[in-house]
């Protein structure tokens, strides 16, 4: 059977069926979240979150590793672009992201060396390319594009390659995800798992959701089908009073993951204090660079960094904690459009404004 629902609707209805029977069982209704950027746009683009039952409201969390960012770690970057003899390199989800004065692609047109890469290791062959230049690679992202960092590191040191440097800013989603569920203003009963993440990571990372906090949590695939089918999942534990980590992307996940990739950075990188949008400093989030590779963080280059602002009137850390929908953001459709975005939720191709912007603005009773 195609789990592709514009192929074969009876998929995505079947599933829907299943769904709105186990949801009548219910005694209140369910909050659910998830944090990967790809289900945000799913949902969003297949209408999932209208074809839900009344009792399961499905919300965004912190999914979009550029969104999440902070100001500060912008406003460093481009304190180092203007150095002399530095190139910085980034994908390019981070170019039009406001910092406390210009984005990256404003300062790029004025003068500043930014270049575009689609991975670390364009950074790399670029820093072989021009010994005479220090090349900064922004790392920015989730556990998933990790392991690609990671290996454009080993080469860069087995290769003797100096003029390659990194500024740290990955992150990791366990600790955040505690604070999540911490939260008094969400009460999240489920999580919605990183199916990407969980591709590197394995399902077991996720165990302390129910060992901790008695809160279920179910990996899921990026099809419309897939979403559904791990909402499915998690509105059965709490029917059948359960609280268990499940898997529904068994195609590609494992309780593992991929334990060389995770070896190869655990090589470089150990965990680290970082400090997210919309949650400030989050203990043990971030992946900083081992102190003997001290050579490659240009997080330790003296640089006069401003005090950092965030753009008037934006709610983009409200939203990435799930407190708010987009649309009850002031600035939202409102000045603020994948256009002209003056918020990093509107800028990213992850971010929930943006997906919210393409699919569901017009959309009556959406997030109620």
């Amino acid at each position: 059977m195609s789990t592709n629902p514009f192929k074969d609707p009876a998929a995505m209805a079947g599933i829907l069926g299943e769904l709105r029977e186990e949801a009548e069982k219910l005694d209140r209704r369910l909050t659910l979240m998830e944090v990967c950027g790809t289900h945000t746009h799913s949902v969003a683009g297949a209408g999932l979150r209208r074809l839900m039952p009344e009792k399961v409201r499905l919300i965004s969390g912190p999914g979009c590793p550029v969104c999440v960012t902070p100001v500060d770690y912008l406003d460093r970057a481009l304190a180092l672009a203007v150095l002399p003899g530095t190139v910085i390199c980034t994908f390019g989800d981070l170019m039009r992201v406001p910092s406390s004065t210009v984005s990256l692609e404003r300062a790029r047109a004025e003068g500043a060396r930014i270049e575009i890469v689609y991975s670390p290791r364009d950074a790399l062959d670029l820093a072989r390319a021009n010994p005479e230049l220090r090349v900064i690679f922004l790392a920015v992202g989730f556990e998933t594009t990790v392991p690609t960092i990671a290996g454009a590191l080993s080469e860069a040191e087995d290769e003797g390659v100096p003029n390659f440097l990194l500024l740290p800013g990955n992150k990791t989603m366990p600790q955040v995800m505690r604070v999540l569920v911490d939260d008094p203003e969400l009460d999240v009963d489920g999580f919605l798992l990183p199916g990407h993440v969980s591709v590197i990571t394995g399902w077991r990372l996720f165990e302390f959701l129910t060992e901790d906090f008695d809160v279920s949590g179910v990996v899921a695939g990026f099809m419309p089908t897939d979403v559904a089918q791990g909402v499915l999942a998690l509105v059965r534990q709490v029917v059948e009073g359960r609280a268990e980590i499940g898997n529904v992307y068994g195609r590609v996940v494992t309780a593992d993951g991929n334990v060389r990739a995770r070896e190869l950075v655990d090589r470089f990188f150990e965990p680290s204090d970082e400090v997210w949008r919309g949650f400030g400093t989050v203990p043990g989030s971030g992946l900083g660079l081992r102190t003997e590779f001290d050579h490659r963080n240009a997080a330790l280059i003296e640089v006069t960094v401003p005090a950092p602002a965030e753009p008037v009137g934006c709610r983009c850390g409200d939203v990435l904690r799930g407190v708010i929908d987009p649309p009850e953001c002031l600035l939202f459709d409102a000045g603020c459009d994948p256009d002209s975005a003056i918020g990093a939720c509107m800028v990213s191709s992850e971010g929930t404004c943006a997906a919210w912007y393409r699919h569901e603005r017009w959309a009556e009773g959406v997030g109620s």
